[in-house]
């Protein structure tokens, strides 16, 4: 039989068993309770409402509704995950609004950080140093970091970190020359410098220094006479360093909470290389219109979905600071103070990388506070700085201005450079505005005025006026406002990492 007239028996047969199949009727192959699990009814009752569908196909009105949802949660997890980049954008537009744009143009806080400016839980104990890069327009920048300067930190646009200075340093605190290459740099990296690459243009560096007799004057002479920050190719002849002094101004570096924040987001998108994200962050961002390159401009239907997708997300950051739902990040068993890191760790990675990205330790942490570097979150002992956060009383309710409270502090506070608390605003999340310019404790700077037990503790005392006698030990609240602090070790030592001391709790006076 010849193979020419196999293959046209074989067409006939196949044509004559898909004839028959087309004819026959549709009969199911799978279980029923298959078919279920995979089939879409025609009304479906769910949280946004009635979703109505033919054959699973929805109608015209459904699709809105859902498209209306899918716009609300990408505005929302936007919001969430935008905040590094319009926190750090906040604190550069704080330095424009001080005329400090420039990188040899520094605002120094020469008589320490009081009240007045609103700078996410900034700390009344070190002169801080900040200054703004501009890597795009400078192209690599050169920072003279003189010694005897504490720990310093250069992040990038998206609040991540780039490299740190002064004791957390590789200069270890004998001070330094740096260099912070942009992004897009190929060129020769010159000899003699601590050299660090940025994913962005824009880069903040901030420097603490600390007091010494319980003063800023050393760190602040330090500063103004020894620092330098200026452009790799007018290192022969750099520009002179211009100081803005921050203490006793009022400003802003705080990023919106309404719908500007979308526009100070796609300010920074549009600034930066296209490589500063990762193309699952810049997708999200694109999906409510935030791309570079393109302008801004969403309709009016879908404005209206992100002011309540901002107010979504704003909610949202606020119930993780204040609702913590994993026990683990309190500093022990029926303690109420709460890890400065959520997560311990400073990438904000998961069971170190195994669950990927920890989004809402990286949301809790730049809603409320700033500065991205291992030295607040590894077990550096002697060195860096770690963190503790008092929200709640001892019964686990929200702090309370109209209230009187008391904290014991044990003796032998494990921290070799200071130990200190700072009262914040729960709006703002800067230090609380009261008649005191400082809202603070510290056991070095305020070792002449505090009163000691004698076990060698001591007490503070939180309330709209001081107790009797205990004016030295007293922070001020506001009636009618809540309250939060934070608790600062500088140098750690191993009795803090390994509990051996303990903040007491916050007690109520009844």
């Amino acid at each position: 039989m010849s193979r020419s007239y196999l293959r046209v028996g074989l067409y006939t047969v196949l044509a004559g068993a898909a004839a028959q199949f087309m004819l026959a009727p549709a009969v199911a192959q799978v279980s029923d309770e298959v078919v279920d699990s995979i089939s879409t009814p025609d009304q479906v009752e769910t949280s946004i409402g009635t979703l109505e569908f033919f054959d699973g196909i929805p109608t015209r009105e459904t699709a809105a509704l859902l498209y209306d949802n899918l716009d609300l949660l990408r505005g929302v997890e936007t919001f969430l995950s935008g905040i590094p980049a319009t926190s750090l954008e906040g604190i550069r537009l704080g330095h424009v609004s001080l005329d400090a744009e420039n990188s040899n143009q520094a605002v120094i806080f020469d008589e320490l950080m009081d009240s007045k400016p609103l700078f996410l839980t900034g700390n009344t104990d070190t002169v801080y140093l900040s200054v703004i890069l501009d890597l795009e327009k400078d192209g690599p920048t050169v920072i003279e970091v003189p010694p005897n300067t504490g720990p310093g930190t250069v992040n990038d646009a998206y609040f991540r970190f780039v490299i740190d200075t002064g004791s957390a340093g590789p200069d270890r605190g004998k001070g330094g020359k740096y260099l912070i290459l942009p992004p897009d740099y190929e060129g020769a990296i010159p000899d003699g410098y601590f050299t660090a690459k940025s994913t962005s243009y824009v880069n903040w560096l901030i420097l603490r220094g600390f007091l010494v007799d319980g003063k800023p004057d050393f760190s602040s002479n330090l500063f103004r006479s020894g620092l330098k920050v200026y452009s790799l190719a007018k290192a022969e002849n750099p520009p002179k360093m211009e100081f803005v002094n921050g203490s006793r101004k009022s400003f802003n570096t705080i990023h919106a909470n309404n719908y500007e924040f979308f526009e100070e987001l796609h300010t920074v998108i549009d600034r930066e290389p296209i490589e500063m994200l990762d193309p699952e962050l810049r997708g999200l961002f694109a999906s409510i219109g935030i791309q570079k390159g393109k302008p801004f401009a969403p309709d009016k239907r879908m404005k209206k979905i992100l002011t309540d997708a901002v107010a979504v997300g704003n909610g949202t950051a606020r119930a993780l600071l204040w609702h913590e739902r994993n026990e683990a990040e309190f500093l022990a068993e029926g303690s109420h103070w709460k890890k400065g890191f959520v997560g311990d760790s400073w990438e904000y990675l998961r069971d170190e990388g195994m669950g990927g990205r920890h989004l809402d330790a990286r949301t809790h942490f730049y809603y409320f506070a700033t500065v991205n570097t291992p030295a607040m979150a590894m077990k550096l002992i002697g060195a860096g700085s770690q963190y503790a956060w008092g929200y709640l009383d001892s019964e686990g309710n929200a702090l309370d201005g109209g209230k009187a409270y008391t904290l014991n502090l044990p003796k032998d506070p494990p921290a070799e450079a200071f130990m200190s608390v700072v009262v914040y605003d729960p709006q703002t999340r800067s230090e609380l505005q009261t008649s005191q310019p400082f809202p603070s404790k510290n056991n070095v700077r305020d070792k002449e005025t505090l009163v000691y037990n004698d076990d060698g503790s001591f007490d503070l005392y939180f309330g709209p006026t001081a107790p009797a006698g205990k004016e030295g030990n007293w922070i001020q609240t506001v009636p009618g406002k809540g309250w939060f602090s934070l608790l600062r070790l500088y140098s750690p030592t191993e009795a803090w990492y390994e509990r051996e001391w303990l903040p007491g709790e916050f007690e109520l006076v009844k």
